[in-house]
């Protein structure tokens, strides 16, 4: 609850009170109603990414991974609103060494000081998530430690608890909420969350790119400590190198910076393209220069996967923005993307011809592919298909390529050095043996419908002989329907619990007459009581049809 309370108020501060009101979050704080009705004056001078960024910042280490994660999805998310999500801060203040060595000697469950020569009590960089140790093994191997935020974990699943919670309660109450499947987003965001908790992950990401380059000799990847590694404890290779955003450094020492941006382009076009799996944050910080101009990748908490057949729609699509081909490009997204129902067609391809008329006329080697797969993308989110999360991270990923390279070499041509890779894929799309393959798998699903066609039409004919045949009624308001039902009921149960009364009165008065008897019920007005009660219940039938309206 105090959680929940901190939250409110973040949301009040930073000029989103009105959001807190419609959910009814207010009611459970005991804050002045003034401040989710009007909220600071300065706030509201800000733009509306502004006080997105601002109030992440303020609910700590979730809040920033969460808008780094979103972050990444340029489909989803306003333009404006990304800008300021890419500027949250990681940098914060180090815990303390105390708690390293209480982490360390607990998860390597050997004292720190028997699996290290010697550790560096100050971190090299300090983030929301964890911090970073230099040190030196017994082996006289340098590393760098990786160690997570004492009770992070804790932290970040009631946070995202609460965030499901409050998303939940969005869709009940807000329309836009439920049109932007609110729940899914954050369920999809807290999964890449949560996975980056788990140190191992990041360790089996660096092994698995280690591999892909395991034969170029101008990629380097940390090697893994496995025997130093657990979930909240990540022990790597220590690589000193030259970031790429360091120019005049790069030049003094010899260095062409035309020649790593080539590199670099060429490199994660082999990742996405070829193999599949890709450093989704290239960004000057997670990639570094080496002697003989080598390219040194670091940090591997997000990465993109792409099965065969996301790679063969990504080419698809790349394909009919060369030749600025509409219906191939709604072709290429129907196929990639998840279509809910409802979808206009024709809207939609009105809109991706808008878009089109962007590109227009611009030679393709200066179109920015990131820029035109996310534009893309968004075009297909407004219009209800969801794409999957790794292959919007390709439109991220080649967005910050572009934007370090563009640094290194500014009259660079990433489609240039992009095009023999792009022609290689469809070189593989349409090889006779793939395309056989492709044509052999379809015969079978077909063949086996079509064997399996008369045990259907034979099962559906018995269901039909039986009279069970299933039907699928749906109705929009399931609520007032069955309360509905359930007053129908009642009212038939009343009715044949007064009919059986009245029989049974009936009998009761027939049988004492034939059998000439006197009986109790003879010295009761028993006639008039009836008619009485007959009287009454007609008036009161005719009241209930006049009042519901229905007569």
């Amino acid at each position: 609850m105090q959680r929940y309370r901190e939250i409110v108020v973040a949301f009040s501060r930073n000029g989103f009170g009105y959001i807190v009101k419609e959910l009814g979050l207010h009611k459970i704080s005991s804050l002045p109603k003034r401040l989710f009705e009007q909220g600071d004056r300065e706030v509201h001078n800000k733009t509306t990414g502004e006080r997105i960024r601002l109030f992440l910042e303020e609910l700590g280490p979730t809040f920033i991974k969460l808008g780094q994660i979103a972050s990444t999805r340029q489909d989803l998310i306003p333009k404006d609103i990304i800008e300021e999500l890419e500027k949250l801060q990681d940098q914060v203040a180090p815990f303390s060494f105390s708690d390293v060595k209480e982490i360390i000697d607990k998860e390597l469950q050997e004292p720190i000081d028997v699996v290290f020569e010697s550790f560096d009590e100050d971190p090299i960089a300090a983030a929301s998530i964890g911090q970073v140790h230099y040190g030196v093994l017994r082996t006289g191997q340098e590393v760098a430690v990786k160690i997570q935020r004492p009770n992070l974990e804790e932290k970040v699943h009631t946070d995202l608890e609460i965030l499901m919670n409050i998303a939940k309660l969005a869709e009940s109450r807000l329309d836009w909420a439920k049109k932007y499947q609110l729940c899914a987003i954050i369920k999809e965001f807290s999964n890449s969350l949560t996975a980056e908790l788990d140190y191992t992950l990041e360790g089996r990401n660096a092994h698995r790119i280690a591999q892909q380059f395991k034969k170029h000799d101008d990629v380097v990847v940390p090697n893994v400590y496995w025997d130093l590694t657990t979930e909240k404890v990540l022990t790597m290779e220590y690589i000193k190198g030259i970031k790429l955003d360091e120019n005049t450094k790069l030049v003094r020492e010899g260095y062409n910076p035309k020649l790593i941006a080539e590199k670099l382009i060429q490199k994660q076009f082999q990742q996405i393209l070829i193999d599949g799996f890709f450093h989704a944050d290239p960004h000057p910080g997670n990639v570094m220069v080496l002697p003989n101009h080598k390219i040194l990748f670091m940090d591997f908490g997000m990465v993109g996967r792409l099965t065969a057949t996301m790679k063969d729609h990504l080419s698809s699509l790349i394909v009919a923005i060369m030749r600025q081909n509409t219906k191939s490009i709604i072709k290429a997204i129907y196929r990639m993307g998840i279509v809910s129902e409802g979808v206009d067609a024709d809207y939609m391809y009105a809109d991706i011809d808008d878009l089109r008329d962007k590109y227009y006329d611009i030679p393709f080697s200066q179109v920015s592919i990131g820029e035109a797969i996310n534009d893309l993308f968004r075009v297909a989110t407004t219009h209800g298909i969801r794409i999957p999360t790794d292959l919007s991270l390709v439109g991220k990923s080649l967005l910050t390529l572009e934007g370090t390279v563009e640094r290194l070499d500014p009259d660079i041509s990433i489609v240039k050095i992009a095009e023999p890779f792009g022609k290689r894929l469809l070189r593989e799309k349409y090889q006779p043996k793939k395309v056989a393959d492709e044509v052999y798998q379809q015969a079978e699903d077909y063949k086996d419908l079509i064997l399996d066609f008369p045990d259907h039409i034979n099962h559906l004919y018995k269901v039909i002989r039986r009279g069970k045949l299933p039907l699928e009624i749906s109705v929009s308001r399931v609520e007032a329907f069955l309360k509905k039902l359930d007053r129908i009921s009642n009212r038939l149960s009343f009715s044949i619990v007064l009919l059986a009364f009245s029989i049974i009165m009936v009998g009761l008065i027939i049988g004492s007459a034939l059998a000439g008897e006197s009986s109790y019920l003879w010295s009761l007005p028993v006639i008039e009581i009836g008619f009485v009660v007959a009287i009454g219940m007609f008036l009161w039938l005719l009241y209930s049809i006049f009042r519901s309206g229905r007569f």
